[in-house]
This record gives C-alpha cells, sequence and structure tokens, in this order.
C-alpha cells in the first residue's frame, strides 16, 4: 500500500514508519523537514499542515490507499486533508487519545463511555465527531499514556530522574490512583493491524498497554527498571491543592484513575502487547535514558524542593 503518515518522524511516528517499511509498504511523511526521517530514502514531502494551502498544494496530485494523521490536536488540523483526499484513499486512521474520556466512577474507560466536553483533548474528539459524520472510512485510536524510547514527553524519564540520583518520589495524594501504560512499539503494531481490516473502518480503539498500575506500583517498576532496590526510596505523598505551583508540573499525570480496556483492539485486530510494564520500562531505561545521557544531565528539582520542605 502507498501511505502518508502525516508527521513521521517524532516517536509514534518514528516506530509507525519503520514498522511499516519492514512490512513492504511505501510510505510517505508530510512534515516540516526539521527532524530527520527515520528510514534513510523515505519519501518527505515538507509543508506547515496548519496552513490548508499547504496541504492542497503540496499533497496535490499524490495518491495514498491509507493516511495516518499521528499530530492532529484540532479539528482544524484534519479538515483539509480529509477534504483533499475524501473519497480517494481506503482507510484514514486518526490518533486521538483516551484522555477524551469525562472522569467516571465505572473503569476502565470503554470506547462507548461518555465524552468530557472541556478536555483539553476536545478537539480531537470534534475530529473523531466529524470523520464519523463525513463518509470517512476512518478509525480512531485511543491511547492512554504513551512510553519508550524517543518518548518527548516527561513520563518515565521523571521518575528516572529522580531515582538515579537517589532522591524521594514526591506522588500527589494517596499514590493508589491506577493509570494504564502503553508501549509505543505495541501501539505502532496495532496501528499497522488496521490496514486492510474492514471491521476497523468506523470504529474507535482503545489501545495500550494490558494492566494498570498505581502510581506507588508505577514509581516502584521505575527503580526496578533502573536497577535499584524499592526499599531503597522514599516515596513522599502530599496534597497538590495545598501548593500553588503556577504552570510548574509537580507530577507527569492527572491525579486521578485513568485506564482504559483495551479488550475490543485485541479482539478486533488479533493484537496482543508485547512489553509488560517492567520490560517496556527497562526499554526505556537502557535504550534512552542511558543512551541519551539525561542520567548525567542538570534537573531542575525546585518543585520537588518545595513539596518536600513543607512536607
Amino acid at each position: 500500500m502507498r501511505i502518508l503518515i502525516m508527521g513521521g518522524t517524532r516517536f509514534i511516528g518514528v516506530y509507525l514508519t519503520r514498522l511499516l517499511v519492514n512490512q513492504g509498504h511505501e510510505v510517505v511523511l508530510f512534515n516540516r523537514g526539521n527532524k530527520p526521517a527515520p528510514i534513510a530514502g523515505v519519501q518527505e514531502i515538507h509543508g506547515d499542515r496548519t496552513n490548508p494551502a499547504d496541504i492542497t498544494e503540496k499533497l496535490k496530485g499524490e495518491s495514498f490507499d491509507a493516511i495516518f494523521d499521528n499530530n492532529g490536536r484540532e479539528l482544524s488540523d484534519t479538515q483539509p486533508l480529509v477534504e483533499a483526499f475524501h473519497g480517494k484513499v481506503e482507510h484514514f486512521v486518526y490518533m486521538s487519545s483516551a484522555g477524551v474520556y469525562l472522569k467516571s466512577d465505572q473503569m476502565p474507560h470503554i470506547e462507548g463511555d461518555a465524552v468530557d466536553p472541556k478536555s483539553r483533548h476536545k478537539g480531537k474528539h470534534e475530529t473523531e465527531t466529524y470523520l464519523a459524520h463525513h463518509d470517512v472510512p476512518f478509525t480512531s485510536i485511543r491511547p492512554t499514556y504513551i512510553y519508550g524510547p524517543q518518548n518527548y514527553n516527561d513520563l518515565e524519564a521523571w521518575f528516572f530522574d529522580r531515582i538515579v540520583r537517589d532522591r524521594p518520589i514526591p506522588i500527589p495524594g494517596h499514590g493508589q490512583h491506577f493509570t494504564q501504560f502503553g508501549h509505543v512499539d505495541d501501539l505502532a503494531h496495532a496501528m499497522s493491524l488496521l490496514l486492510g481490516n474492514p471491521k476497523a473502518i468506523g470504529q474507535i480503539y482503545n489501545v495500550s498497554g494490558e494492566r494498570f498500575v498505581t502510581f506507588d506500583g508505577l514509581a516502584k517498576a521505575c527503580i526496578v527498571a533502573a536497577g535499584k532496590s524499592p526499599d531503597d526510596f522514599k516515596l513522599v505523598h502530599y496534597d497538590p491543592k495545598k501548593f500553588d505551583f503556577g504552570k510548574r508540573k509537580a507530577f507527569p499525570m492527572r491525579t486521578q484513575h485513568f485506564f482504559a480496556s483495551i479488550q475490543k483492539a485485541k479482539a478486533d485486530l488479533h493484537w496482543e502487547p508485547k512489553y509488560d510494564l517492567l520490560s517496556g520500562l527497562k526499554d526505556s531505561f537502557q535504550h534512552d535514558y542511558l543512551a541519551t545521557g539525561r542520567d548525567k544531565a542538570e534537573i531542575d528539582f525546585s518543585v520537588d524542593d518545595e513539596i518536600l520542605a513543607a512536607i
């Protein structure tokens, strides 16, 4: 298949590009050209997707069997792309987020759950709604927290920063909120299985890791992944409402239960995550955190120090 990937040079796009090329697909990347392509020789079209004229002009005359829209955040990002290829592609895959779900007393989230109209991801749900009502052969993917080598969000690295320096780990609340990590390689694999699968058309899938983990459990898993013992670390719990951090980020995740069922994706796509949490964290620690030298970088722990001093 000839496949267009929006982005393709960061995190999810890197894994997806490599996988699809290895599977024999012809992959074309559309991006600004600020980062190198993950595989030499992959065709790139440079442009700004936030400029509709770039979509129209630079993709004019191109034809694709499938499109992966990995970096559209608002409907205005995706609509020009859909209009340019409406009726011309077999499959349009949209990267949404499990962050669209409304906070619920019943967990895990499933694909039919209510959506939060005030979510910071509301633009993604608006895009899903648009795709569903404009006769687009789409599939939407809703990951929870994505981790793994090349992650540009400080998730696992936030914990590793403290662990390699033998610092206490401040955790908001009681530490028993459940969350869910999904390895980026497993996510890319699930996305590849959408191609040629008519059952996936018009569907939304949660994609993440198999199991859920508490904040405390996640911290301990990161400690083990870094080759140390949880017995040697202090997990410090605090009430975030008693602090005013301003725009500074004290913790990399929302202080609430946040996890989703992946049973629908497993059944429809015949997909199984390859990584359990510990093996995925070890992969990230060895092949990204240490490999990039972040263990020797200067890290700002001023927010931690403020919390620890108050406790």
